[in-house]
This record gives structure tokens, C-alpha cells and sequence, in this order.
């Protein structure tokens, strides 16, 4: 059966390909093959660069712009030539040097020197170095990109909404009031600590050969300062040089990534749980989508389905991030496999993670504030003002206020003439009792009003 997006096993390149389409460049198995080539290619310009290794000459530009070229024609063809090669060799890496030097086999420049492709590498040396390389370009070209608008749209929503009192609900029931951008405000601050944490993470490569000691190397050039050559090359790629390894690199800063990302994506779980709260007691509408059905025998129902498949991608996502991180550090000795299909898998939980973000977006922006919904909750909620009554009565003194309001308002809803009543005879300073009585549920909201706008 031909591959498309019906036919594919998962949905990430079936019913979800359009939203992980941005995504193929950088975690396909292409873009690893790319990400090798590059990492081959890079390495032997860099050995072509020590004077020391005298059997390998500096490269004349033409040869460089001909190997760049290499890199930037790089196409989906050229990965199939590789993977045909692999059916051979059946080794994926040892797959990418022959293909390299078939290549070369077309350049009297580099033809002599196809030996040194390769030189002194294991495979590990390749895959981690392309692995993080693949690693630092989605998260610069996509992940930081869609994690700065959604908390840039949770600000938004902080900011339009930072006066607009709302009953909050503590345990589900009726508690102190505060503002619905301010609520906003603490997912963007939330958010905005992991995404600052995430950007911030180096990612640690290495290049120093079977079992981390540069064996190989040492012994066909000892007097070339190897771990001084192998960290230049890899700040060379952009990546930071991890100077205590086994054969493999030990994946702490993937996991430290895939951490970070986890945390991020459990902040927008609560974000969308709480959204679909407020959904479901009206305090959002959603902009109506022409032709759009929310139900197949309902026709009056609007579902808040954006933040519905965002939770449900995001706790996959999580899943598979919390795994990989977990599994990635640990090895048997100086290597064993059981890490190389995990780093496959790691496009999986990226991709869910951009599923639902993109998700998340496409509800926030159908979101529609419903104040008259948020002022008539407030309104049927006077007993909330117990808390600051009771709260000022023992300030001057007044006995039992805690139990007194207790009394009056536990268990049932009291309107405004009951607490005013209430409040007219408390023997507490005149003034004190006239700031009482202006107050209203929907003027009770502390300095909510501050910190959304300030976020």
C-alpha cells in the first residue's frame, strides 16, 4: 500500500502531517542522514586544516565551495543512494563514508584523500554530533519560535483582561474573587521560566573515538593536542564540547531538554483544563467557525475540541519525553544499542508537542470573553466578602468573627442587603464599616489587576 497521509501508522504524518510537515527537515531519518553528512564532511575540512597532518593538504576553495555544495544539494535522492548502500553494508553510518566517496571518486582534489573520511571515528562520534545537531536546529527553527507565541498569546489574553473580575473557585466552590488576566498572567509566567530554561540549555557533543580516550587518533598523530583539535571542531558546529565520555556522548543535555520541554508541555495541560473550565461555565465563548459541526446529533453545541486535543497530545508528548529522558543517560559500560532506537523516536515527542501547541493557539485565538457571564457569577456570590469582613473584624478587636461569618454564610449564598445588614452592626470604626459597604464581590481582587498588566 502506497505511504500517504491516510495510510501512515501514526498520526503524526497522517491526520496531524500539516502541522508536523516544518518538522521533516530537522527529525526525519533525511535529516539525519543530512546531519551526518555535514558532520563527515566538516571533520575532514577540519583535519584538512591542521598543519600536523601533513598526508591531508589544505583545501584549495574550490574544493570547499565543491563540499559545501555537497551539504546544501543535499536531497531526499541522495538519502535513498545512502540507504541503498546501507542495504549493503548494513551499517548506517559506515553507509554515509561510501557514499562520500563515491562522490569524492569525482574530484581529483579530494579523491586522494577519501581515506581520511571518517578518520579516527566511531559511529557514535557521527550520530552524536548530528543528533545534537538536529537537536539545536528545531528547537532554534521551530520549538522556541511556536514556545515564544504562545506566551506571547497568554500575555495577550493577560493584559486585554487584566480588569475583568472573575469569581475564582478554589476546590471547585466559590472563593475570593480575582481577574481573569491575572489568571492568564500566572501560565504566562510559568511558561515564560521554562522557555527562558530551555533556550538557555547547552547541548554537549564529543568527537574523541571509541571509548573516549582519542586511542585512534593518538596513535597515528601523538603529538597533535587532540582533545584541544576535537573541542574546536565541535564549537565549530555551534555545540559545546562534552569532555568526559564513553564510546557514546552521555544524552544528559538531551534529557535535560526533554525535561524542560515535559515541564512546559504539563503547564499547558493545566492551561487547557483550565481554559475548558472556563469555557464550560461561560466565561469564554468561541468564535463560531462557518460549516464547522460540534456534535454529529447536537447541532447547538460549540466544543472546545483545541484545548481538548491539545491536552490529549500533550500528555503523549510528555510520555515519550519523560522516557527518552530517562532512558537516554543510561548505558551498559563503555556503550551498548539500547539508546540508538530511543534517538530514532525522539521526532515523537517533539511532534506532539508542536501538535499541541498549534492546537492550543487555534483555541485562543476562537476565545471570546463573556463578561456579563463573569459580573451575574460574581453577583450571585456575596458570600465571598466574609473573608475580608470576618478579616477586619478582627483587626479592631470584634469577637469570634471567623465562627460569626461562618454562621451566616457557610453552606448557602447570601445576597448584598444580608452582609450589609451584617455589617451595620458590627461595633468596628465608622470608616472602617463605610469601606465595607462599598465593597463588592467584583471590586475584591487585591493587586490582580497589577500583576496581569504587569506580566
Amino acid at each position: 500500500m502506497e505511504l500517504n497521509s491516510l495510510t501512515a501508522i501514526s498520526p503524526i504524518d497522517g491526520r496531524y502531517a500539516s502541522k508536523t510537515l516544518i518538522l521533516r527537515e530537522h527529525l526525519s531519518e533525511y535529516a539525519l542522514i543530512r546531519m551526518r553528512i555535514i558532520v563527515e564532511i566538516r571533520w575532514l575540512q577540519h583535519l584538512a586544516g591542521c598543519a600536523q597532518i601533513t598526508e591531508v593538504a589544505a583545501l584549495s576553495e574550490n574544493a570547499n565551495v565543491w563540499l559545501t555544495m555537497l551539504i546544501d544539494e543535499f536531497s531526499v535522492a541522495d538519502a535513498e543512494r545512502v540507504k541503498e548502500i546501507e542495504r549493503t553494508t548494513n551499517h548506517d553510518v559506515k553507509a554515509i563514508e561510501y557514499y562520500l566517496k563515491e562522490r569524492f571518486d569525482k574530484n581529483d582534489e579530494l579523491a586522494p584523500i577519501s581515506e581520511f573520511l571518517h578518520f579516527a571515528c566511531t559511529s557514535e562520534d557521527i550520530n552524536n554530533l548530528a543528533y545534537a545537531l538536529m537537536l539545536n536546529s528545531v528547537r532554534t527553527s521551530v520549538l522556541l519560535p511556536l514556545m515564544n507565541e504562545i506566551v506571547a498569546a497568554i500575555k495577550t489574553l493577560a493584559h486585554d483582561n487584566a480588569e475583568q473580575a472573575i469569581l475564582a473557585r478554589t476546590h471547585g466552590q466559590p472563593a475570593t474573587p480575582t481577574t481573569l488576566g491575572k489568571e492568564m498572567a500566572v501560565f504566562a509566567y510559568r511558561l515564560q521560566r521554562q522557555l527562558d530554561q530551555f533556550n538557555a540549555l547547552p547541548i554537549l557533543a564529543k568527537i574523541n573515538g571509541a571509548v573516549g580516550n582519542f586511542n585512534a587518533h593518538m596513535s597515528a598523530y601523538p603529538e597533535i593536542d587532540w582533545p584541544l583539535f576535537a573541542k574546536q571542531f565541535v564549537e565549530s558546529l555551534g555545540l559545546e564540547w562534552s569532555a568526559y565520555t564513553t564510546q557514546i556522548e552521555p544524552h544528559d543535555t538531551i534529557a535535560e531538554h526533554f525535561n524542560c520541554l515535559a515541564q512546559f508541555n504539563t503547564t499547558l495541560i493545566d492551561f487547557s483544563r483550565d481554559i475548558w473550565g472556563y469555557i464550560s461555565v461561560g466565561y469564554f465563548r468561541q468564535k463560531l467557525m462557518a460549516n464547522e459541526v460540534g456534535s454529529s446529533t447536537m447541532p447547538h453545541k460549540v466544543n472546545p475540541i483545541d484545548f481538548e486535543n491539545a491536552e490529549g497530545n500533550l500528555g503523549i508528548a510528555s510520555a515519550m519525553l519523560d522516557h527518552m529522558a530517562r532512558k537516554l543517560p543510561v548505558s551498559r559500560w563503555q556503550r551498548d544499542l539500547s539508546d540508538s532506537t530511543v534517538l530514532r523516536n525522539i521526532g515523537v515527542g517533539i511532534a506532539h508537542s508542536v501538535i499541541a501547541i498549534l492546537s492550543t493557539l487555534a483555541g485562543i485565538r476562537k476565545l471570546e470573553p463573556d463578561t456579563a457571564a463573569m459580573r451575574a457569577d460574581l453577583d450571585n456570590a456575596w458570600e465571598v466578602l466574609a473573608e475580608p469582613v470576618q478579616t477586619v473584624m478582627r483587626r479592631y478587636g470584634v469577637p469570634k468573627p471567623y465562627e460569626k461569618l461562618k454562621a451566616l454564610t457557610r453552606g448557602h449564598g447570601i445576597d448584598r442587603n444580608v452582609l450589609h445588614n451584617f455589617i451595620i452592626t458590627l461595633e468596628i470604626p465608622r470608616h472602617a464599616k463605610e469601606e465595607l459597604l462599598q465593597l463588592t464581590p467584583a471590586r475584591y481582587i487585591g493587586n490582580a489587576v497589577q500583576q496581569a498588566k504587569a506580566i
